[in-house]
């Protein structure tokens, strides 16, 4: 029997190693693809001007080009990617299906019907906000389909799949009511509507990455000293109870940040599609459902894709900056459809 138990042991330190090696491999080429990131770029700066830049002992057009704008946007598709990875994750194991992210709960339509008000009625919710009237918008309208939502829940019971079809109607309320802005807008607010729904980081500067930071951190944070509990959460809700886990507070208290997490990214970023899809997906295949590995592994490697994709949209068509919501569609659309098709074959 004390055999069996080493051996047992012997193989949960193993698969825990590899775990922690993955992550630190992950860390790792994060930071690489973080500094290619700012080496490359539009500008036409060398490898040399652009160290000398990093170190501020280049002219003032250089070190403006690195410090404030490469530099915000690398950092910012680290932490946005981060976010929108974490916000995928634990959506997944909320409702406990893999195809589940912000966007299920129709809170990024939410936040593009914030932004729709802002950019084509420069309609304000809240007076006196000035420049930051898309992003205000944005952040409430996103906060207040999670409130929605959670009340609905309180009332149903929190039941996921009923959850679920709610989301599905608030995700088409909010597109037809953005589809209602959209065709009483004039050429030009709606040529920026467009751009901004594909998804950009060039509007990103330090002030915009210090909250996306802190509220990415914040998550993290309150996701990782849940982390037992959330795991439970992958189990039927019948289980998770005789854990003593309470199914509803839970659910309920996980939506809540998750809409911050997507109000945050939506608000400053636009919409960025299919990373909290991906990441999550990818996360599991390496460590099932423990939130103490699945967590980490969804913001790192949702991080990665966000970064990578970044690098692509300065070097697919030189010269110019294409829309980072477009290559992660690119990226995660033939995804989906294998993710699509696995789920049929597990069927049959």
């Amino acid at each position: 029997m004390d055999k069996t138990v080493q051996a047992g042991r012997e193989i949960y330190i193993n698969i825990v190693q590899k775990k922690i090696t993955i992550i630190t491999a992950l860390i790792f080429v994060i930071l690489f693809s973080l500094v290619i990131n700012i080496f490359v770029g539009s500008a036409g700066l060398t490898l040399s001007e652009t160290v000398a830049a990093i170190a501020r002992q280049a002219d003032d057009t250089s070190i403006l080009v690195v410090w404030d704008i490469r530099m915000p946007v690398a950092l910012s598709a680290v932490f946005i990617g981060a976010a929108l990875g974490m916000a995928g994750c634990e959506m997944q194991t909320i409702l406990r299906n893999p195809m589940a992210s912000a966007y299920t709960l129709g809170l990024s339509s939410a936040a593009s019907f914030g932004a729709a008000l802002a950019i084509v009625l420069r309609f304000s919710v809240i007076p006196g906000v000035g420049n930051y009237m898309l992003i205000a918008n944005s952040l409430l309208f996103t906060m207040l389909a999670a409130g929605v939502i959670i009340a609905f829940s309180k009332k149903s019971g929190a039941d996921r799949g009923i959850i679920i079809l709610f989301g599905i109607a608030l995700n088409f309320l909010f597109g037809s009511l953005t589809t209602l802005i959209k065709y009483v807008a004039n050429e030009v607010d709606l040529q920026s509507f467009v751009f901004w729904s594909f998804g950009s980081l060039t509007k990103m500067n330090w002030e915009k990455l210090a909250v996306t930071v802190f509220v990415t951190v914040l998550c993290f944070i309150i996701f990782a000293r849940k982390a037992w509990k959330l795991t439970a959460m992958s189990l039927s809700d019948t289980n998770a109870l005789s854990l003593g886990i309470d199914v509803n507070q839970v659910r309920r208290n996980t939506i809540f940040f998750v809409a911050l997490l997507a109000a945050t990214t939506v608000s400053f970023a636009g919409t960025i599609g299919f990373v909290g899809l991906v990441a999550p997906h990818l996360a599991r295949m390496i460590s099932g459902e423990d939130q103490r590995y699945f967590l980490p592994l969804s913001a790192l490697i949702g991080a990665l894709i966000l970064s990578l994709a970044s690098i692509l949209c300065k070097i697919l068509v030189p010269g110019t900056i294409l829309p980072i919501g477009l290559i992660t569609s690119i990226i995660g659309i033939p995804f989906f459809t294998a993710l699509i098709l696995q789920r049929k074959r597990s069927y049959m």
